[in-house]
């Protein structure tokens, strides 16, 4: 597994596949432990990194990963494959957007990690399907320094994508239904979870 890994982390630093950075999937995969995570939801699969990481925290996470493009996709299967995991994880070739999960679907932990322009989109819809005393984790939240400083940027995209992930940060902040915890770890991370553990 770890020859895989690094494996994974080569081609992504070649091939220009944002990855989680290394202390944020050691605080997810310390996360997945502690709270006795079995069911995850994960979108954006890329390469299948986190995903991979996630299923071999422990032994009964299992895994289901949503990737809309298609190279990254087929990349993330053929990981899974070569780790042996295809039991645990669970690839979904789709725009999350547009997928329909079955209405008894329930998950542990719902880990973001797609567009970030779509972040608030992302937790609207699969918020219906976190388990009562599950969490939401987004990852990005400091997208590379960026935050905070939207002013300052030149660009006018980048300008536009970091304002929406500063727009996403004050809509956890506001939300009322739950209650959001941010970490200063790897690229930044939130840890939503419901205020009266209903749905």
């Amino acid at each position: 597994m770890k020859e895989l890994i690094l494996e994974m982390e080569e081609y992504a630093k070649n091939e220009n596949v944002p990855i989680m950075q290394k202390d944020g999937i050691a605080f997810l995969m310390k996360y997945i432990k502690a709270n006795n995570i079995k069911n995850v939801l994960e979108i954006g699969s890329a390469i299948g990194y986190s995903a991979i990481l996630m299923a071999s925290s422990s032994q009964d996470v299992k895994v289901t990963t949503i990737e809309r493009d298609e190279t990254k996709y087929l990349e993330c299967l053929k990981n899974v494959k070569k780790g042996g995991l295809e039991s645990k994880i669970n690839v979904v070739f789709q725009d999350a957007l547009d997928l329909n999960l079955a209405e008894q679907s329930e998950y542990d932990l719902i880990f973001i990690d797609a567009a970030k322009g779509q972040y608030k989109k992302f937790f609207e819809k699969f918020k219906y399907f976190l388990a009562p005393n599950g969490a939401i984790i987004t990852d990005n939240l400091k997208f590379h320094g960026y935050v905070g400083k939207s002013e300052t940027i030149e660009s006018k995209n980048l300008r536009q994508l970091v304002e929406k992930i500063e727009g996403y940060i004050d809509f956890l902040k506001t939300n009322e239904e739950f209650e959001t915890k941010f970490y200063d770890v790897g690229d930044g991370l939130s840890i939503s979870t419901r205020v009266n553990h209903e749905k």
